[in-house]
């Protein structure tokens, strides 16, 4: 049996590699520009092409957005497992929760009611562009965290948490409107094409920020697969385990308020991620043990997330927005979940 499940992860992995790579030279080709595949795999090895603006468009566009997207689909996937074991729900999700969307009230305070900016919150020094807002999404995603940190120790019932959640970010998405009814018109318009959710949003110049945080909060997740197994078997058994429940939830907590944070700053609120990832690695794997589960969450998060992007740019239909495709892929399975929960929720 044993063995079984080791070949099963072992191709499982080798699976999602091979689509990671695949659909990564994808959106390297196809896009809404017409470029030739042999001068767009000319370019990636160093051979700049005649035609500027084919240079600009691989190096500058497609592969920043093909390695923003990877990490992106990762760090929700993985906010999203780590949400469901924390609360034994498995429909607990950044979005769901309200994590994403006390992110986006932070970036929906620093874009519509800041001017784009944190002023005199650091001496004399100003604060603008994107940094301003990854600053705002952080605040944001940890006010909700602390809300949920201090109510998942006062309510037991995970369905209850469930719905603080919900609430919480009800109550945020009402404070957003009435920054929308205030703000000026250029910072409504950012808002909104902000809130569309995309993937080519960060630069090269940001990338390595982008990707430093995305990791930091990546290897977190790994370093507490111990602690989300024993999470598994009931907070009664954990701590006979000797495992510091309440510590252990605060960094789990933490890990996906990071994750979640960055994400949505630099991307916008991108929806069903997180949500639908997580069950999609335990149907492949049949297993809920964390030291597989994660890995595999990884890579069919950055693999769901390359694949959504194709889609949104590939084609002569110009650019959709993330959150309209998420949506059509996450809705069905979420539904296929729910149907078959028994089956499926938790695997031995």
């Amino acid at each position: 049996m044993g063995h079984s499940s080791s070949r099963r992860f072992s191709l499982t992995v080798i699976l999602l590699l091979a689509l990671l790579a695949l659909l990564a030279v994808a959106c390297l080709v196809f896009g809404s520009v017409d470029i030739d595949a042999s001068a767009v795999m000319s370019i990636v090895m160093g051979n700049e092409s005649d035609n500027e603006a084919w240079n600009i468009i691989v190096l500058q566009t497609r592969i920043p957005m093909i390695l923003t997207a990877a990490l992106a689909g990762a760090a929700l996937a993985i906010s999203g497992l780590l949400l469901q074991t924390t609360f034994n729900n498995p429909l607990a999700g950044p979005s769901i929760l309200g994590v994403s969307t006390g992110a986006g009230l932070g970036v929906a305070v620093v874009m519509l009611a800041m001017g784009g900016t944190i002023g005199k919150m650091m001496g004399d020094v100003a604060i603008g562009g994107y940094i301003a807002t990854l600053i705002g999404a952080f605040i944001g995603a940890g006010a909700v965290m602390l809300v949920l940190i201090v109510f998942s120790s006062i309510v037991k019932s995970s369905t209850m948490l469930l719905i603080i959640g919900m609430l919480v970010s009800y109550l945020a998405s009402s404070v957003v409107q009435l920054l929308n009814s205030v703000a000026t018109e250029e910072g409504v318009h950012s808002y909104v094409a902000w809130g569309f959710g995309n993937f080519s949003g960060v630069t090269n110049a940001q990338m390595p920020l982008f990707a430093s945080l995305i990791i930091v909060g990546l290897i977190g997740s790994v370093m507490m697969v111990k602690s989300l197994n024993a999470l598994l078997l009931g907070t009664r058994y954990a701590e006979n385990l000797g495992v510091n429940t309440h510590r252990t939830r605060i960094a789990l907590l933490t890990v996906t308020g990071l994750l979640t944070a960055v994400v949505t700053a630099y991307c916008g609120p991108i929806g069903f991620l997180g949500l639908v990832v997580p069950h999609i690695a335990r149907l492949m794997l049949a297993t809920s043990n964390h030291s597989r589960l994660i890995p595999v969450t990884i890579l069919a998060g950055a693999d769901i997330a390359l694949f959504c992007t194709l889609l949104s740019v590939g084609g002569d239909h110009g650019v959709i927005p993330i959150n309209a495709i998420t949506p059509i892929i996450g809705v069905p399975i979420i539904l296929y979940i729910i149907l078959n929960r028994r089956k499926i929720q938790y695997f031995n």
